[in-house]
């Protein structure tokens, strides 16, 4: 069983030789290409070759393209700043859409129009070509909070839920137009699986996420799986007052970061929904031993139970010590769901 086949079963919940392997990587996989991180993040050809080299590396199942939040915002017009060394920043205080009369105005960028997001469509695309069917190749885009923030400044839209509602939900509706758009390009390139990353969404309390969040977030999901490819959500913090709603947003694969208790998440969840993570990447997996990581991984397992992936509670540190790393992919290698 390849890495695509055993992803694919274990989300379909047929019976698989052993646990799938799923850990982000992005600035980890650029440091092992020795690359700086700017060319990964602006060119798909370099992505792509360190994406492999990490993946044949560790073993994983998978091959991801995530790079940095700012692709769909960039193609948006939104100010980026790229560096060597550090991941990609938009420049909140000359945020596209400072000026919120501007969203009524602004058009939907193609993503095949030689921005950023046709760089990250070419890069599904050489990966597919690379892999063939032995690894299963995941697309991205950002979620509705993400990428509004992205557009408007996270500050500010923090603000716009209580000054102007109706203007957050325009703004959600045309990020998710937006990101549906970008993620069916990815899967007609190839993709298996598309993931959503949606990290602002742990800054705000249920009764926002509930009203103005969740039911954008749906809209998402249900695209996704109308274009006949499973979802993944990422959202980076604290989820523990949301796990229920995405519980219910019908996503193949949650992410939990390391701060939410499995416990409460299989719970809330039910025992049919898969649960990646949350083993801390930091303290466990980049500041630990690999015995200290072992241990960690297999109490993850144990508490979400057979419907697991193995995978960090965010992205792997580019720091973080090989053995380490290899020490939480040969559990998932020896271990059966």
């Amino acid at each position: 069983m390849n890495g695509r086949e055993r992803i694919l079963a274990h989300l379909a919940g047929r019976p698989v030789d052993r646990l799938p392997l799923m850990p982000i990587t992005m600035m980890l996989a650029a440091r092992r290409a020795g690359v700086r991180y700017r060319e990964y993040c602006t060119d798909y050809r370099v992505l792509a070759a360190a994406q492999l080299r990490t993946a044949e590396e560790f073993g994983f199942d998978y091959v991801n393209t995530m790079s940095d939040p700012a692709r769909e915002a960039a193609d948006c017009g939104a100010r980026v700043q790229y560096f060597d060394a550090q991941p990609v920043a938009l420049v909140e205080e000359e945020a596209r859409l400072a000026d919120k009369v501007q969203l009524a105005g602004l058009a939907q960028p193609d993503p095949l129009g030689g921005g950023r997001m046709h760089n990250g469509i070419r890069a599904v695309a050489l990966l597919r070509e690379r892999v063939g069917r032995d690894r299963l190749v995941e697309g991205w885009i950002e979620g509705p909070i993400a990428e509004a923030a992205d557009l408007r400044g996270i500050n500010t839209l923090m603000l716009d839920f209580y000054d102007d509602p109706g203007f957050v939900h325009d703004l959600f509706a045309f990020v998710v137009e937006l990101g549906l758009a970008f993620a069916r390009e990815q899967v007609a390139a190839g993709a298996d699986l598309i993931g959503i990353g949606d990290a602002a969404a742990s800054l705000i309390g249920p009764e926002l996420y509930q009203e103005f969040v969740w039911p954008h977030e749906r809209r998402l999901v249900d695209g996704i799986r109308a274009l006949g490819v499973p979802a993944r959500l990422h959202i980076c913090g604290n989820t523990r007052a949301h796990l229920g709603g995405m519980g219910r947003l019908g996503c193949a694969i949650v992410d939990l970061d390391s701060m939410v208790p499995l416990a409460d998440a299989r719970a809330q969840m039910g025992p049919d929904q898969v649960l990646l993570g949350n083993l801390n990447p930091v303290a466990v997996l980049r500041n630990g031993t690999p015995d200290a990581v072992t241990a960690a991984v297999a109490a993850c397992h144990r508490t979400a139970g057979p419907r697991f992936i193995v995978g960090a509670g965010c992205e792997v540190p580019p720091d973080t010590p090989p053995a380490n790393l290899h020490a939480l992919c040969d559990y998932a290698r020896s271990h059966a769901p």
